[in-house]
């Protein structure tokens, strides 16, 4: 049994930081709320994903796990209204979902959680330093990397922490200060990531006020932020690509 109400941009915006990494996603149904753990499919990003039952109007769930296809919960979505709300109820019997918004009344099949690849084990690493800044922050600097690289190096030195990116004849870093940082946790940093991921993984990251990086040398980047107003929170963990001599 699963139940729930819950403002529909609130809802889209969630699901996005699934969507950046995966087509299709296995979520875990208890009466606390959705998870979510999947793994993109060249194993190279890992999302980790909670949506507390706070985060809904109305929520009432039983220990379920159902498949969903993300870009058509992104497609319906797409012409939800600023204020609508949305109520979902899943149909066990027919492995549906009757979705409500705005209005309009959607009947969405669901796939076989089997069919969608098994929930990864994320890795307990004990990263040595932490970065929390601004999401623009990290979006400014991933967007003028891209216009010259398709990679980034991601380090701290001192007590600066900087975003680096260089292409076969031009070079762009920035550099932020602890004192411009929300928190700065010093230590040896220095990995380089793809930006093909970095810019996917941005895109929701930069609509929060406050996002978590964990580094270390040549050690994959946690990255976390708060999401639903702070009922619900996202993890990526993205690995490096090593730097050739």
């Amino acid at each position: 049994m699963f139940k729930a109400t819950i403002d529909a941009d609130t809802l889209k915006s969630s699901i996005e930081t699934l969507s950046v990494l995966v087509d299709e996603a296995r979520f875990r149904i208890s009466p606390e709320g959705l998870s979510v753990r999947a793994v993109d499919p060249a194993n190279v990003a890992m999302v980790s994903f909670e949506l507390n039952s706070g985060a809904f109007d109305e929520f009432s769930a039983d220990d379920c796990e159902i498949g969903m296809d993300l870009s058509k919960i992104n497609d319906i979505f797409g012409v939800a209204g600023k204020d609508d709300k949305v109520t979902m109820e899943l149909d066990e019997m027919s492995q549906k979902m009757s979705l409500k918004l705005g209005g309009l009344s959607y009947t969405l099949a669901l796939l076989d959680p089997s069919t969608i690849r098994a929930e990864p084990r994320i890795p307990q690493l004990e990263l040595p330093t932490e970065v929390v800044l601004h999401g623009k922050e990290l979006q400014r600097a991933v967007k003028a990397a891209e216009k010259i690289s398709d990679h980034m190096l991601l380090g701290i030195d001192g007590d600066n922490f900087y975003m680096e990116a260089e292409g076969d004849t031009d070079r762009v870093r920035l550099e932020m200060p602890k004192d411009q940082l929300i928190d700065l946790k010093s230590g040896d940093a220095r990995s380089l990531f793809s930006l093909d991921y970095l810019s996917d993984i941005v895109k929701p990251a930069s609509k929060s006020n406050e996002i978590t990086m964990e580094l270390g040398k040549d050690f994959p980047v946690k990255i976390s932020f708060s999401i639903a107003n702070g009922e619900g929170k996202v993890g990526y963990l993205l690995a490096p690509r090593i730097e050739s001599d």
